[in-house]
């Protein structure tokens, strides 16, 4: 496996923000066509590659403590459109980060902040926070916990976040579509879509990701895959974007499994894929099938949480 590889792998699954500086291909090339070395650290804080106007002036919450586990790191950032009136309430998309721990708050990396920003801009509520998913651990049960004291913590809270309770899109990346799995069984009615982007959605066939530490019924419960045949007419809408490219091992078999499996029993599915993406595509591949991807993603949000499309 090249540096390249590696690093992305780090990145998404098992990142730390180390010191060491790894080769990573611009998107844009440089002058005489060879790759830029970059840190972890600039890599992750690289923002998404489309735009929309008014990101700039999207209003912040930050650092909110959202769950009583005693972790600093465990926090919440809420971006609001900067329209919005003192007594409206707009549907909230919460984006879920992969399997890279709190230690390194991935809430502050510039993919989801940019990420929370443009929800803001595109007259949604962007909610960003940092979980304990880590593939060095046993974490699946404690970032899953996140996730549910997250959407509690913003319903308990939606009046004064400016925030409708009852219209919620869950937003998976990387190794963070294991949590997509309890809305999956679940299928809270407050939760009007899902979205992956080149997410895991079977983490029962991982590599080593998480079978080298989690039990087997662990990985059973949190693999997505599992709760298709599970009264499949109140899945929420799902939006799944593949990327063509992706160098981590068996995600995208997972994903074209379980498209297969969807397909199967009729769920409403939109899937899209960056034929020349690679993992982290939405800020890695500076190129128009990226935005085109990232602006579907938006308009389905919109279309789904009852909002017009862009």
């Amino acid at each position: 496996m090249n540096l390249r590889f590696a690093a992305l792998i780090s990145f998404f699954i098992i990142c730390s923000f180390a010191s060491q500086s790894v080769a990573q291909e611009n998107p844009k090339s440089t002058p005489t066509g060879t790759p830029t070395q970059r840190s972890m650290r600039e890599i992750v804080m690289m923002p998404v590659v489309y735009r929309v106007a008014g990101m700039d002036k999207v209003k912040v919450k930050s650092d909110l403590k959202y769950t009583s586990v005693n972790n600093p790191n465990l926090l919440m950032d809420v971006y609001s459109p900067p329209n919005l009136a003192k007594n409206e309430r707009r549907p909230a998309v919460i984006f879920i980060h992969g399997g890279s721990g709190a230690e390194v708050t991935p809430k502050d990396w510039g993919i989801y902040t940019s990420w929370g920003r443009l929800t803001g801009a595109s007259d949604l509520i962007g909610v960003t926070f940092t979980h304990r998913l880590s593939a060095r651990k046993t974490s699946l049960e404690d970032a899953a916990n996140d996730l549910a004291a997250a959407i509690t913590y913003i319903r308990a809270n939606a009046d004064s976040l400016g925030i409708d309770k009852d219209r919620i899109c869950l937003a998976a990346y990387s190794a963070g579509g294991a949590l997509l799995a309890p809305a999956m069984r679940d299928k809270p009615e407050y939760v009007r879509c899902l979205v992956g982007f080149y997410a895991f959605m079977d983490v029962q066939q991982s590599g080593n990701l998480f079978t080298a530490n989690e039990s087997k019924e662990t990985l059973q419960k949190f693999s997505p895959i599992n709760y298709l045949t599970n009264d499949s007419a109140k899945i929420a809408p799902l939006f799944i974007a593949r990327a063509g490219l992706d160098q981590v091992p068996t995600i995208n078999d997972s994903i074209d499994r379980f498209t297969r499996e969807a397909m199967s029993k009729n769920i409403s599915l939109t899937i899209a894929n960056h034929p020349t993406g690679v993992h982290g595509f939405d800020n890695q591949n500076d190129d128009d099938r990226s935005r085109e991807l990232i602006q579907s993603a938006i308009a389905f949000m919109k279309s789904n949480l009852n909002m017009k499309k862009l």
